[in-house]
Order: C-alpha cells, then sequence, then structure tokens
C-alpha cells in the first residue's frame, strides 16, 4: 500500500513566503484582486507539486513567478473569449513583457512589502480599513483572527476589507512608492500592521517553522522603517518591544508545543543578546521625552526581562505603566493586562474586580476568558471556573492556547 507523503509543511512554508510573494505580485499587476488570484494559483500548483518534488531553494520567487504566469495566462485566455475596447488598460498592463525576472536575482523585491504597507496606509482609506487589509492582502491571516484582533464580529470585518479593496479600484489608487511626506503620515499605521505581522508568526509553537519566521520579517521591517525615522521614539519602542519578546521564542513552548507561561519559562534560555540591544534602544527613546504606547509597552516587557527569578519581578512598577498606557491609549485589553498586575499585587478579588466590567467589549476575547477563569480558580469559585475555561477553549487561537487551558481544567 502506497504512503501517502506527509504534506503539512506546505501551509506554514505558503505563510512565510505570502509577504514577500504578495507584494511583488502587487507590484507587478497593480490590482488587489488579480494578484490574490495569482498567489492563490500559485499555492494549488504548490500544494500538488511540492509534495513529490519537495520545495524550491527560494519559496517566494518560485510563487511570485508560477502565480505571474498563471495570472498572464487566464488574461489572455480572457482576451481570446471577448472583444475589448481599444487600449484596455487592466489588460494592457498584464499583456506587456514580463520585467520579474530580473527582479528576483536581487534582494529588492523583498523590501516590497515595506512599499505594499505604505499603500496601503492610503489616507483615503479608514484606519481600520488599513490595517485590515494589510493584514489579509500582505499576511493572509484569517478574517476571522482579524476580527478577534479588532474585537469585531467576522461579517463586519469581512466587509470592511470588501469595502477597503473597491475604494482602493475606485479610485486608482497609485501602487507607488508614497513621497517623504505622505511616508511620515502614514507612519504610525505602518508600525501597527509591523506589530500585528510580528504577533502572527509569534503564535506559532515551532521557532523554526515558516509562520514564526514572520516574527523575524516584522523585526526587520522595523530597523527599515527605523532607519526612515531615525529620530521617532515610538519606533524605537515598537522595535525594542519586539525583540524582547522574540528574545523568549525557544523558552515559550515545551518540547511537544504546550505553551509555558512567563513565570515558568526557563529564563537561560532568554536571547540575552536581544534584551540587551532591546535596552539599549529603550533608554535611547527616553531621552526624546515623548513617551507613547510602544514604548510604554517595551519598558513593560523590560521590566520582565530584567527580573533574573518570577520572584523579582517589579509588578508595581509594571501596574504604574500600564496605568500611563490607559492614559494614553485607552482599551479594554490594556485594563485587562493591567489586572494581571492588580492579582499579584492585590491578589484575585481586586483583579477580578477590574476585570469583570470587561465582559461586554471582551466576550470574544480569548485571554479574557482565560484569565477570568484563573482568578476565579484563586477565589475557589471551582464552576464558574470551568464555565470560563470552557468559553476560553471555544476561543482559542492556536492548539496551543486551547491545550494549555485543558490543562488548567484537569488541575481542577
Amino acid at each position: 500500500m502506497t504512503s501517502i507523503p506527509d504534506a503539512s509543511w506546505i501551509e506554514p512554508r505558503l505563510t512565510g513566503a505570502r509577504p514577500q510573494a504578495m507584494a511583488a505580485l502587487l507590484r507587478y499587476f497593480r490590482d488587489l484582486d488579480l494578484a490574490e488570484e495569482a498567489f492563490q494559483e500559485a499555492s494549488l500548483r504548490a500544494l500538488k507539486t511540492w509534495p513529490d518534488k519537495g520545495p524550491p531553494r527560494d519559496a517566494a520567487a518560485w510563487l511570485i513567478m508560477v502565480g505571474r504566469n498563471a495570472a498572464l495566462d487566464d488574461v489572455r485566455r480572457q482576451r481570446r473569449m471577448m472583444t475589448l475596447p481599444p487600449g484596455d488598460a487592466a489588460f494592457d498592463r498584464v499583456a506587456e513583457p514580463p520585467d520579474m525576472a530580473e527582479r528576483l536575482d536581487s534582494a529588492d523585491y523583498r523590501d516590497d512589502i515595506l512599499r505594499l504597507l505604505f499603500i496601503c496606509c492610503h489616507p483615503d482609506l479608514p484606519a481600520t480599513q488599513q490595517v485590515a487589509l494589510a493584514l489579509r492582502i500582505v499576511s493572509g491571516v484569517p478574517v476571522a483572527r482579524i476580527a478577534a484582533a479588532f474585537l469585531v464580529k467576522e461579517k463586519a470585518m469581512e466587509q470592511r476589507i470588501t469595502r477597503a479593496k473597491a475604494r482602493i479600484a475606485a479610485a486608482d489608487i497609485p501602487f507607488e512608492t508614497p513621497t517623504p511626506e505622505e511616508r511620515l503620515a502614514r507612519v504610525q499605521t505602518v508600525a501597527a500592521m509591523i506589530y500585528l505581522l510580528f504577533n502572527e508568526g509569534y503564535t506559532d509553537a515551532n521557532p523554526a517553522s515558516d509562520r514564526a519566521a514572520l516574527c523575524d520579517e516584522a523585526i526587520r521591517l522595523a530597523r527599515l522603517l527605523l532607519r526612515m525615522f531615525p529620530a521617532e521614539p515610538e519606533l524605537m519602542g515598537l522595535l525594542a518591544l519586539m525583540l524582547i519578546q522574540h528574545s523568549r521564542q525557544h523558552a515559550r513552548f515545551d518540547a511537544d508545543g504546550a505553551v509555558i507561561l512567563l513565570e515558568d519559562q526557563d529564563r537561560q534560555l532568554w536571547n540575552r543578546r536581544l534584551i540587551a540591544e532591546a535596552l539599549a534602544i529603550i533608554d535611547k527613546a527616553m531621552l526624546h521625552r515623548q513617551p507613547g504606547p510602544y514604548q510604554i509597552q517595551a519598558a513593560i516587557a523590560a521590566l520582565h526581562a530584567r527580573a533574573a527569578d518570577p520572584a523579582e519581578t517589579d509588578w508595581a512598577g509594571i501596574e504604574q505603566l500600564y496605568q500611563a498606557l490607559e492614559r494614553l491609549a485607552p482599551s479594554p485589553v490594556v485594563t485587562l493586562n493591567r489586572a494581571v498586575a492588580v492579582s499579584k499585587l492585590h491578589g484575585p478579588r481586586a483583579a477580578l474586580d477590574l476585570a469583570e466590567p470587561l465582559a461586554p467589549a471582551l466576550d470574544g476575547y480569548f485571554y479574557f476568558h482565560g484569565l477570568r477563569g484563573i482568578l476565579l480558580r484563586d477565589l475557589r469559585r471551582h464552576a464558574e471556573a470551568r464555565e470560563a475555561f470552557g468559553r476560553a477553549i471555544g476561543l482559542a487561537n492556536t492548539p496551543a492556547e486551547a491545550a494549555h487551558i485543558r490543562q488548567l481544567l484537569d488541575r481542577l
């Protein structure tokens, strides 16, 4: 009996290659829908050919070439089947002799991603549509995951993304590199997109996977962005925050892919080189005396990183920083994070009092129900804790998150 080859490695490989491939295809076709269709066709062909032949040396380059050629073939078929008015721009553009092959021999196409992020931040689009569109187009994040990040229903987010694509098509927004003035106006939204790209890779339990490599790509883009705006302290904060979080990459999951909480991690596995770089960047950012959300989050991460032992964690300082973050960028998620610090300082009752009013806003948020379950467990309200843990399992973003909550349930 012939065994079917394991192709589970293909999906993360496609995910990791998607940002470069989509950015290059979009630069070539200058049409969002056509670029997406080209990438999807290339992905389907990868699923058919890679299991037998193995992955190409450069997955992104392979997807760009195959996707471009497939889309061109499709356009040519359509041209043969219909009579077009003279000078039809959409078809003339993709029928031109391609110059992509020459560009693939250089590393330039990798930086199309940063260009594409700035394009998605066009002021003609509302901010939430900008971020959602970039996450969907550039990273291929499922609409359900984007909706969860924005704390809205999946259908509502799908409508936002559809409207954004339609608006770009109707307005004929140029897919060219923005001017310095345009980049300055859009830089904060681009920073948010880079951090969300980082978080997409951060959820993978395998630090060697292609999906986890999105963390490295986000850090690379943040360095490029900081090079463009070297005096922007918030970009320093963003880079420092990602470096500290990335420093824990090899300590966050056990050999079976189960989550290891921060307080239980082997701190010897933390990458001290990344932490030292991040701490130096934070110190430099603070000299500007212009505190912002990324700088505060980086300062919180730094307090965790400086503690050689969980017992040495400065929870009072962390709670004060979360209060500052609430003032600068208030959100129920920030308050939920502050509740963790409150639980360490004042116990589960005080933390639950802070978290409970967040229920209407965070009912669809995995971490809300997970934290609520832990606090109820610590208060020995086990029946309510079980209910909260059950809700969290249903909202888990990854198998590792669901498995962690099941462990907590088992201990009850």
